[in-house]
């Protein structure tokens, strides 16, 4: 009896040592993942201030929720990120996202991070490039699959051009920058804060602008990840929405954060800040849908997106406000 009683004694003992230990680890909810991986690039100032304030970090760090971040240098690199799940949130453009869509890609575009003029057609001023005719037979730095990509192919577009009419060199947007001011293309699809040090540093000369070809900085999410983990979702987005009113609020500090991140000067991150960075409509509704249904008709007719894809049911397939929605909502 006694060898009895001591070995549920012993059991005892070791359970409650067991409920000590576990009591003592992190409590995830059963929602939420390991993990989230999440992007941060030059072209989003939010997610460079989100990365360094450590505020998402702070949000699940009572659950012991690692966050990991993964530098996006293009849309293309995004959506590369995205399809094979290194990063389950990726910031691109909105066309970007929209033909990533088109392609298969399982994703939803649920945030605005902003409203930018972030690319134009650049040259040297000694390259004789005025005009969008003047890029016949000419060599033009661009990176595929990302807004500048789809700027320069709308630009052609107007004046009956396409991309058989040029030489594209395909280079990552830092590497079409130098490209561009070492004279080893005539031209480049730009992108800030790229596009800005060009202007200020190499006098480039930004020979074709049109705000309304540029689409919206959108925040997007892997489909099973939303669908698994929506409370993880809704609270990504919360804290991307602390980052971003912060940014408003402290403009000086969002631009010391990109001048360390993109080790540019200050005049250059101003420029980008101050005259093509709108962060003031984070959700995501008409005038989105709007712009993704116009892009995505020009971009089907110059052969981006399948000719028998129904553009509207893709726009409406893409996006998804109802996370942010909640967010709104519960402050």
């Amino acid at each position: 009896m006694f060898a009895i009683t001591r070995n549920r004694f012993l059991g005892l003992a070791v359970a409650v040592a067991a409920g000590l230990f576990l009591s003592s680890a992190p409590v995830r909810a059963a929602d939420l993942p390991d993990s989230i991986s999440i992007d941060w690039a030059y072209y989003n100032p939010v997610s460079i201030l989100l990365k360094d304030k450590g505020w998402l970090e702070e949000e699940f760090a009572e659950e012991g929720v690692e966050i990991r971040w993964v530098l996006s240098l293009g849309s293309n690199k995004a959506l590369e990120f995205l399809r094979g799940n290194s990063v389950q949130f990726g910031s691109t453009a909105g066309s970007a996202a929209l033909v990533g869509k088109a392609g298969g890609l399982p994703i939803k575009a649920i945030y605005a991070y902003s409203r930018p003029e972030w690319t134009a057609l650049v040259t040297r001023r000694d390259s004789g490039i005025t005009s969008l005719q003047d890029l016949q037979g000419k060599s033009v730095a661009v990176t595929r699959g990302t807004d500048p990509h789809i700027f320069l192919l709308r630009a052609l577009d107007l004046v009956d051009l396409s991309e058989k009419d040029i030489q594209p060199v395909l280079l990552q947007h830092p590497d079409g920058y130098r490209a561009l001011t070492s004279g080893q293309v005539d031209a480049w699809a730009g992108l800030d804060p790229h596009m800005a040090q060009a202007e200020l540093e190499s006098d480039a000369l930004l020979f074709f602008r049109d705000p309304s070809l540029n689409t919206y900085g959108i925040l997007n999410v892997r489909e099973d990840f939303a669908s698994d983990h929506p409370d993880a979702v809704e609270r990504v987005l919360a804290v991307y929405e602390r980052a971003r009113n912060y940014a408003l609020e402290h403009p000086e500090e969002l631009r010391d954060h990109l001048v360390e991140a993109a080790k540019i000067e200050p005049a250059v991150a101003q420029r980008q800040l101050d005259e093509r960075t709108d962060l003031s409509t984070p959700a995501l509704g008409q005038a989105h849908r709007d712009t993704f249904t116009a892009t995505g008709e020009i971009l089907q007719k110059i052969g981006i997106i399948e000719s028998d894809l129904d553009i509207a049911q893709l726009v409406n397939d893409l996006i998804d406000d109802s996370h942010f929605t909640h967010v709104v909502a519960s402050r």
